[in-house]
C-alpha cells in the first residue's frame, strides 16, 4: 500500500518520472537488442532503469534514504539522457528516452535539493 497521503506532490511526481523513466529506458534496451547498441549505452541504460525503480521503490516506502537515492537517480538519469542522445542519430525513439531521462533527472534532483533545504 502506497502512501500517498504522507506524500508531498512534488514526490508523487517524482515517482512517476522514474516510473516512466524505468519504462522507456526498459523498452529501449529491447529495441537495442534488436537493432543493436554498443555494449556501453546498453549497460548505462540497463543501469538507469534499475536506479529509477529502485528509487521509486524507496519513496513509496518512505525510506529515510530516498532523498539520497534521488540525488544518485538524477546523476544516472542524467549520464543515460547523455548517452541516448549521442545514440540517437534521428532515432526518436532514442530520442524519447532520453527526453524521460532529461524530466526524471530534473525531478529527482528538485525533490533531493528541496529536502536539504528543508
Amino acid at each position: 500500500m502506497m502512501m500517498t497521503d504522507t506524500m508531498t506532490r512534488q514526490m508523487r511526481d517524482c515517482m512517476q518520472a522514474c516510473m516512466d523513466c524505468y519504462k522507456m529506458c526498459t523498452q529501449m534496451q529491447m529495441k537495442c537488442m534488436e537493432t543493436g547498441c554498443d555494449s556501453a549505452t546498453m549497460k548505462t541504460m540497463m543501469d538507469c532503469a534499475q536506479m529509477c525503480q529502485v528509487c521509486a521503490d524507496f519513496m513509496m516506502r518512505n525510506s529515510p534514504m530516498s532523498m539520497e537515492m534521488c540525488g544518485m537517480c538524477a546523476k544516472m538519469c542524467t549520464s543515460c539522457a547523455t548517452a541516448c542522445e549521442n545514440m540517437a542519430k534521428g532515432d526518436a525513439m532514442m530520442m524519447d528516452c532520453a527526453k524521460a531521462c532529461r524530466m526524471c533527472a530534473d525531478t529527482c534532483m528538485n525533490v533531493s535539493k528541496s529536502a536539504m533545504a528543508a
